[in-house]
C-alpha cells in the first residue's frame, strides 16, 4: 500500500517544482510518515481483536473433570481475545463428577498453581489471574487467601465443594469422624474407600484419611468462608447460575465475605452448575476489561 501512493506520488509530482534532490528527501519523509502512520492504524486494530492482551488466567477444572471439558469453552474465548491461559490438571480430576482419588492434602494441591502462573509470566503475562469453576473455584479463593497479592484477579465461577455446609449430611459427618480416628492411630497414610459428593449426588471415592479430611473438614482449607475471609483486597469476580445449587445462599455466603474492593462483583447468570463456565464468558472478558 505504501508504494502504491508513493508511486503515484512520484508520477505526479511536478519535477520543475523541486530540485531532484530535494524531491527524494521529501519523497523519503512522505514514507516514513506513511510508515508510521499505518503502523498505528495496525497496533490498534491489533487492540481491538486482542483487548486481553497481557492476561494470564490459571484456569481450573471441576471435580472428577478434566481440563478440556467444562472449562474448554471460556478459555478458548479468553484465548480469542488475547489472554494467555493454562489449565493445570487438579488433584481431584477424574471423569463424570467423580475424582480418581484424594491423595495429596488440599494445600499441597493448591502448590500446581505455581508452575502454571510461572508459565504464564514466562509466556509475557504480566496480569495475572487465578479461576476456576466448581472446587475450582473454591482452589482460586483458597489460593488467594494465602498467595495473592501478587495476583491481578480472582474469579469463582459455579463455585463449589462446601464441606462447611456438608456437615449434615450424615455420611460426610461419618466420615469425618472415621477420617480423625484413623489418623490418630497413626494410620492417615492407608488408603481406603470415603464418601464424597457432587451437586447432591453421593458416591465413595479412594482417598488417604489425611487427605480426604484436608477436603472435607468442615474448618479446613475447603471452608470458602473462611478462605473468602482470608483474601487480600484484590478484584474478585463470584459468578452462579440462578439454577445452581449454591445461588440460594446468595452473596453472604463467602463473596461478602471477602474485603471489599470497588471492581469485585458478584454476578447472577442464567445457567446452572455444570453450564457455568460456557455461560458465563460475556461476564468474565467484560470484567476482565476493567482490571
Amino acid at each position: 500500500m505504501i508504494f502504491a501512493i508513493l508511486r503515484v506520488f512520484d508520477v505526479f509530482w511536478p519535477v520543475s517544482f523541486l530540485a531532484n534532490g530535494f524531491r527524494r528527501m521529501a519523497l523519503f519523509r512522505l514514507q516514513t510518515l506513511l510508515i508510521c502512520f499505518l503502523a498505528l492504524l495496525s497496533h490498534a486494530a491489533l487492540a481491538q481483536r486482542a483487548p486481553l492482551a497481557g492476561f494470564g488466567v490459571v484456569l481450573m477444572h471441576g471435580k472428577g473433570g478434566q481440563p478440556a471439558f467444562q472449562i474448554a469453552s471460556l478459555a478458548e474465548a479468553l484465548e480469542a481475545q488475547g489472554a494467555k491461559v493454562v489449565r493445570p490438571r487438579m488433584a481431584w480430576s477424574g471423569q463424570r463428577g467423580q475424582p480418581t482419588s484424594y491423595e495429596i492434602e488440599y494445600t499441597a494441591a493448591l502448590r500446581a498453581i505455581d508452575p502454571a502462573i510461572a508459565e504464564l509470566r514466562s509466556a509475557g503475562a504480566t496480569k495475572i489471574v487465578v479461576a476456576g469453576q466448581s472446587i475450582g473455584a473454591n482452589a482460586a479463593i483458597a489460593y488467594s487467601a494465602r498467595y495473592g497479592k501478587g495476583l491481578q484477579g480472582v474469579m469463582a465461577i459455579a463455585p463449589g465443594h462446601t464441606p462447611d455446609r456438608w456437615t449434615r449430611n450424615p455420611e460426610i459427618a461419618r466420615g469425618v469422624q472415621e477420617a480423625r480416628a484413623l489418623i490418630a492411630q497413626g494410620q492417615g497414610d492407608t488408603k481406603r474407600f470415603f464418601p464424597d459428593i457432587n451437586q447432591g449426588r453421593s458416591f465413595e471415592v479412594s482417598a488417604t484419611p489425611r487427605a480426604w479430611l484436608s477436603f472435607f473438614d468442615p474448618q479446613g482449607p475447603g471452608n470458602m468462608q473462611m478462605s473468602a475471609k482470608a483474601m487480600p483486597s484484590i478484584p474478585f469476580l463470584w459468578v452462579i447460575g440462578r439454577g445452581d445449587m449454591l445461588a440460594a445462599e446468595g452473596a453472604n455466603y463467602a463473596f461478602a465475605k471477602a474485603r471489599a474492593h470497588p471492581k469485585s462483583r458478584y454476578m447472577e447468570i442464567d445457567s446452572g452448575h455444570l453450564d457455568g463456565a460456557s455461560e458465563s464468558i460475556a461476564v468474565v472478558t467484560d470484567w476482565l476489561k476493567t482490571l
